[in-house]
């Protein structure tokens, strides 16, 4: 599987947990060499030294870089982008992973939060497409992988800014797709940059453990079991997510979803679209008040 990676580059930022960190084993066990970055620079470290190791005790020719990096910087970005191209030429694959949650009313919610998650979840997105795309551009057969989520269809109470910047990617990623289409050449052949917007329902990652936290009091009673309550939906790992990212790469798709969940999910939105959003949270609100009793 996945041979059609062998030597390329596979840029992946939020590489340090989660589906970023499954996505480096994918990748590295499918032959590619990595340029992971992340914020988290001790996690990220010891990500690249396990790999390193795995790599030596094959006896491959494979490589991992890693960088310090925050996507919502655009110096950080065009700086990731400029030693991909210095240290391996080009880069054939950008994952845009990094992504942040944040649970909080839109009303009482912290604005500079929302500047926040926006500034991660959706300009980190911005700046990973501009920074890479001349580089990809150059190079035959290049994708960049934009994660989104189901929540860009559904949405919840106390979720909007993140609905929002997950609406933003698939939009984003929609129109781009369009203008980095390659035009055919004489031979029939197009060499332009494919889009992959990836939409996962519940993942098993640290997304919710981490995420900045308003009035959560319409999901759950403290930070602990909104975690909590969390986990027991998320039935998809990190390392399913990463297979099925990959797998659609391989076969050049321009839109996924990852989970049943996420499946059932967008159904819904598609039969009910005015109306899919208030099923979800009329389920989650019952759910809540089961969890309270």
């Amino acid at each position: 599987m996945m041979n059609t990676l062998d030597k390329k580059l596979v840029v992946i930022t939020g590489a340090a947990s989660g589906i970023g960190e499954a996505l480096a084993h994918v990748c590295a066990a499918a032959g590619a060499n990595l340029l992971l970055a992340d914020v988290d620079s001790q996690r990220l470290g010891r990500l690249a030294a396990t790999l390193t190791t795995q790599f030596k005790s094959t006896g491959t020719s494979q490589r991992v870089l890693v960088q310090a990096c925050n996507v919502a910087s655009e110096t950080d970005m065009h700086a990731l982008a400029a030693l991909a191209q210095q240290e391996f030429g080009g880069t054939d694959i950008l994952i845009n992973n990094a992504g942040v949650a944040l649970v909080a009313p839109v009303l009482s919610g912290k604005l500079a939060d929302a500047h926040w998650l926006m500034n991660i979840n959706f300009w980190g997105v911005v700046h990973g497409c501009r920074a890479f795309a001349a580089q990809m551009q150059a190079r035959p057969d290049t994708v960049i992988v934009n994660i989104s989520s189901i929540f860009a269809m559904l949405s919840l109470p106390t979720q909007a800014i993140y609905n929002a910047s997950k609406a933003a990617v698939r939009a984003f990623s929609d129109s781009l797709r369009e203008e980095l289409r390659g035009n055919d050449n004489e031979a029939g052949e197009q060499h332009g940059i494919h889009v992959l917007c990836v939409h996962p329902g519940g993942i098993r990652t640290r997304l919710v453990e981490q995420a900045r936290l308003g009035d959560i009091t319409a999901m759950a009673s403290d930070a602990a079991s909104l975690n909590q309550q969390f986990m027991r939906i998320a039935r998809t790992s990190p390392e399913q997510a990463a297979m099925a990212i990959m797998k659609a790469v391989n076969k050049r798709k321009t839109r996924l979803l990852i989970g049943a969940d996420a499946s059932v999910g967008d159904f819904f939105y598609r039969l009910f679209p005015a109306r899919a959003s208030a099923w979800f949270a009329g389920l989650l609100r019952r759910q809540v008040r089961r969890d309270r009793r």
